[in-house]
């Protein structure tokens, strides 16, 4: 038996007094690519901000690749290199170019030489369709391009799993399906991915799996996309109302 991707094992997290994950299991096996939803607040972001440890958490379990993030022993900027994350806000620098941008993690973190990284950077570009750019800066692109450069940027780590946070939420709706086709792309690959959005069509297409995550951050539901979509009269009270709601329009 392999051991999953990514393990959450009752993951809780607490603000102060707030608490904004409760008692979270999830599993991610290799290829997976799940979908998480839920209305705004419910801790859609921080739970996918866990996985890498960009969130510390106060209860619980995280296993990326059977490395465990709880553990203080786990060297965290390693295991980070190893998982993508792409920001709602892209997240380039803006004083450097897009190669630049695309080459520098790779040589301070993975002691590439200049050379490899850019070999590598630009074959990742390529790969978003963005080759025409790689001179340019972030500013001199729009939001679609740009998201595609950090798309790229985290392909060029080798990442064994990638994540996503709500990554075309801040993109004109002419934008997005330039983000969603490279993320389609690599699902199609077998790159391992979670993404928080509200982009269900996109959930529709690609995920092989939908979890639901109500405010609180209590996971509702954890079934296959075809269940979710398809067999509303076995989902929760709170996910049927949210389904109804993102339906809708």
């Amino acid at each position: 038996m392999s051991k999953p991707m990514i393990e959450i094992k009752n993951v809780s997290k607490w603000y102060g007094p707030v608490q904004v994950l409760t008692d979270c299991s999830v599993k991610i096996e290799k290829g997976d690519v799940v979908v998480v939803c839920g209305p705004s607040g419910s801790g859609k972001s921080t739970l996918i901000k866990t996985v890498n440890a960009l969130e510390p958490f106060q209860k619980g379990e995280i296993y990326v690749d059977g490395i465990p993030l709880h553990d203080p022993k786990t060297d965290l900027p390693k295991l980070r290199s190893r998982v993508g994350m792409v920001f709602q806000h892209f997240e380039l620098f803006p004083h450097l170019s897009v190669t630049e941008n695309l080459t520098i993690a790779q040589i301070k973190v993975l002691g590439r030489t200049p050379d490899e990284a850019l070999a590598r950077g630009l074959k990742m570009l390529d790969r978003v369709g963005l080759m025409a750019h790689k001179d340019k800066y972030p500013g001199q692109l729009s939001g679609g391009q740009q998201q595609r450069v950090a798309i790229a940027r985290a392909l060029s780590m080798d990442p064994i799993v990638m994540l996503f946070d709500e990554p075309t939420s801040a993109l004109d709706p002419e934008m997005v399906g330039e983000v969603l086709d490279v993320m389609v792309a690599l699902a199609k690959e077998g790159m391992t991915m979670m993404v928080v959005t509200h982009e269900m069509g996109f959930a529709r297409k690609v995920a092989n799996r939908v979890i639901f995550i109500d405010v609180g951050g209590r996971i509702l539901e954890d079934c296959s996309k075809d269940e979710f979509f398809a067999h509303p009269e076995n989902r929760q009270p709170r996910t049927k109302d949210f389904l109804n709601k993102i339906l809708a329009h």
